[in-house]
C-alpha cells in the first residue's frame, strides 16, 4: 500500500526532474534512468518510457530520433509548453518546500 502511494507522489517529482534536464539538453531514456537513480528514484524502463511518451503526447516534450552507432535513439527536449510548466512547477515546489521544511 505505501509503495503505491509513494509511487504516485513521486511521479510528479520525476516528471519535474525530466522537464528540468530536457530543458538543459536533449535526454534519452537510459541516461534519465541513471540520473533518476542518483536521486533515489529506482524505476524501471517499463515505468520511465510510458512517462516520456505521455509527456510527449501532452505536448511537454519533443522527440527527436537520432542514429547512434547504427541504432535509433530517441532524444527528448522540452517544448515551450513544457518550459512554461517547469517554471510553474518550480514556483509551486519552492512554496511547498518553504512551508514544510521545518
Amino acid at each position: 500500500m505505501e509503495d503505491k502511494v509513494l509511487r504516485k507522489l513521486f511521479l510528479g517529482f520525476i516528471q519535474i526532474h525530466i522537464l528540468h534536464h530536457a530543458k538543459e539538453h536533449p535526454i534519452f531514456g537510459l541516461w534519465m534512468l541513471e540520473e533518476l537513480k542518483e536521486h533515489g528514484y529506482n524505476i524501471s524502463a517499463g515505468t520511465l518510457y510510458p512517462i516520456l511518451h505521455s509527456m510527449e503526447k501532452d505536448g511537454l516534450l519533443h522527440k527527436d530520433d537520432r542514429n547512434v552507432e547504427g541504432k535509433i535513439r530517441k532524444y527528448y527536449s522540452t517544448t515551450e509548453k513544457g518550459e512554461a510548466l517547469l517554471v510553474e512547477a518550480r514556483n509551486k515546489a519552492y512554496e511547498l518546500f518553504k512551508e514544510i521544511r521545518d
